[in-house]
């Protein structure tokens, strides 16, 4: 953790779900920063070891923060300080739209972040785009979860699966078109020919990383670069 993670606990439906909120270096400096978006991220499976301090999931956060988004990494129900029990994936995708809704409300943040009143993005929270990314488990979810703010009428501005649960969990039949889909050419986890499978009939492009496992062991730095090139427009490095 560093000075501009703050680590915090909201009420749920079940009891308090810890988060991680990081915040944009920029956003340090200059209050008056225009924050780009808000950026929900959900971690691998809670049985299996998954937390909101998954390395995946921190790339992830770090890699939003990059692009001058404000990151929240949720604890699932069971994990650190977050209450409950895993309910696979129901009570999961319930306190994500929950957390949404949190994110999109100005005074969520005010007793959490220092000065915040002085902040000029709090006041236009409910107006930032929010962006959804999952990895493995959370990618799960987080299909479900896009879809259903879609129909509440609050669609995502994109998202983004890393080592996508397609085959070993039931996936949203269907994902926005934009999706950034990013897989590991040697994922033992998740076969990269079921992703294929489910990703063939919406035509989504699948990104694979070369040599990577399904916690892309000293490939971090392609997730980043991947999605980075899809935000500003330039080719990956």
């Amino acid at each position: 953790m560093n000075s501009r993670t703050h680590q915090i606990t909201i009420a749920g439906s079940v009891g308090f779900i810890e988060l991680s909120i990081d915040l944009p270096d920029a956003l340090q400096a200059d209050p008056n920063f225009a924050v780009h978006g808000l950026a929900l991220i959900a971690h691998p499976h809670p049985l299996l070891g998954g937390t909101k301090d998954n390395k995946v999931v921190q790339t992830l956060a770090r890699t939003f923060n990059q692009l001058n988004y404000i990151s929240v990494r949720p604890n699932f129900r069971g994990v650190g300080l977050s209450a409950g029990v895993h309910d696979e994936g129901r009570g999961e995708l319930s306190d994500l739209l929950l957390i949404s809704d949190w994110m999109r409300t100005p005074q969520s943040w005010l007793p959490h972040i220092n000065h915040a009143s002085e902040q000029a993005w709090v006041n236009k929270v409910n107006q930032l785009p929010l962006v959804v990314a999952g990895f493995s488990f959370g990618s799960y979810v987080g299909s479900h979860l896009v879809n259903q703010l879609s129909e509440l009428g609050k669609p995502v501005e994109r998202f983004v699966m890393v080592g996508s649960a397609a085959g070993k969990w039931k996936l949203a039949d269907s994902v926005p078109a934009d999706t950034i889909v990013i897989h590991g050419e040697t994922d033992e986890t998740i076969p990269l020919l079921a992703v294929f499978d489910w990703a063939r009939p919406q035509e989504l492009t699948v990104h694979v990383v070369p040599g990577a496992d399904h916690f892309f062991h000293r490939k971090l730095h392609c997730i980043r670069n991947i999605i980075l090139s899809h935000w500003l427009g330039q080719a990956p490095h």
